[in-house]
């Protein structure tokens, strides 16, 4: 019987079965895949800022302006709360989701004005312009 050899190394099945970069590619660059994509757009009238943030409920997220900085973050957890007491469990999986980005609005932003709305998995704000600069304080509400 032959040892089938990786990386000048014996084979052990059972360290790929546990390698979580196998099974969760995005975990090598963790940092990067914890941030939603943002498309910012514009037209004559307003700026569109959608976040594709799939898996996250209107609940989760927390929108506010501060002095034309405008904060997006989210924070979502779940638990596998699946019980069966034949077995006993060497794994159970948790989930944790969390994001902060934050964008500097330009002069003619109306910070006052911006709406928000979470559908299908896309967090969508306007943020409409104004021809005289408007500073708010506020948070914004997702609908």
């Amino acid at each position: 019987m032959s040892l089938i050899k990786r990386n000048s190394g014996l084979y052990d099945p059972w360290k790929d079965f546990f390698d979580t970069e196998s099974f969760f590619p995005s975990l090598r660059n963790s940092a990067r895949s914890n941030m939603p994509a943002v498309n910012v757009s514009e037209d004559d009238k307003n700026y569109y800022v959608d976040v594709i943030s799939p898996g996250f409920k209107k609940d989760d997220f927390y929108v506010n302006v501060d002095d034309d900085m405008l904060t997006i973050s989210a924070e979502s957890s779940s638990e596998s709360s699946e019980e069966d007491k034949d077995k006993q469990y060497s794994r159970r999986e948790y989930s944790y989701n969390s994001f902060t980005r934050s964008f500097q609005l330009p002069d003619n932003a109306k910070d006052d004005a911006i709406t928000a709305a979470y559908t299908d998995g896309v967090l969508k704000l306007n943020i409409p312009k104004t021809t005289q600069q408007t500073k708010a304080t506020k948070e914004i509400k997702v609908d």
